[in-house]
C-alpha cells in the first residue's frame, strides 16, 4: 500500500446563484451526494464549509464553486465518480454549470494524512493548464502512479503488490 493519497480538485462556474430556481435540484442533492462520497471505499477527506459542503468557499471567482476530496487511490476516486449514484448529478452538470474552456479537475498524489490547501489546489489546476499531465497534476485519462509505486507497478496490472507497510509510519 502506497505511503500517498489521491488528492483531487474540481470546479464549476455556476450558470445562476446557489439559490436560484435553476440550482434548486443541485443544491437539494449536495448533502446526499456528500454522504455517498464519505461512505465510499477509500474516501478519506473532503473540504468543507460551516454548512458542511464548500459553496461557500470562492477562491476562483464568485460565480465558480469548488470540490475537494482526498482518496485512497485514482480507482476508488473513478469507482465513486464513475460507478455511484454521483453519475446521475454529473449527467445534469450541464443544467447547472456553463462549459469550460480548459481543465477543470485535476488530481495529484499527497502524502498520507495530509489535507491539500485551496492555494495548494489552485497551483495544480494551474499547472495542469499551462503544462498538460504530469506526474504533478494529471486527470483519469492520464493518470501517474504514487510516487512511490515501484517501476514494475506502474508498468502495468501484472506487476508485484508493494508491501502493505509504509516506511513513513
Amino acid at each position: 500500500m502506497s505511503c500517498y493519497r489521491l488528492a483531487q480538485l474540481n470546479i464549476a462556474t455556476l450558470k445562476a446563484p446557489l439559490d436560484s430556481p435553476l440550482l434548486a435540484d443541485f443544491v437539494a442533492n449536495l448533502d446526499r451526494i456528500n454522504r455517498l462520497a464519505e461512505q465510499s471505499p477509500g474516501f478519506e477527506w473532503r473540504l468543507q464549509d460551516e454548512g458542511g459542503d464548500a459553496t461557500d468557499l470562492r477562491p476562483f471567482g464568485d460565480q465558480v464553486v469548488v470540490n475537494m476530496s482526498v482518496w485512497r487511490d485514482v480507482q476508488a476516486l473513478s469507482d465513486y465518480a464513475f460507478k455511484s449514484a454521483h453519475v446521475e448529478i454529473m449527467r445534469r452538470r450541464r443544467e447547472w454549470f456553463e462549459r469550460m474552456g480548459e481543465a477543470y479537475a485535476v488530481l495529484w498524489w499527497v502524502p498520507h494524512g495530509h489535507q491539500p490547501s485551496l492555494s495548494e489546489a489552485a497551483e495544480r489546476l494551474a499547472l495542469l493548464q499551462t503544462h498538460g499531465p504530469s506526474a504533478q497534476a494529471f486527470t483519469f485519462k492520464h493518470a501517474f502512479p504514487p510516487p512511490d509505486a515501484a517501476p514494475a507497478q506502474a508498468a502495468g496490472p501484472s506487476a508485484e503488490q508493494p508491501s502493505d507497510t509504509c516506511p513513513a509510519d
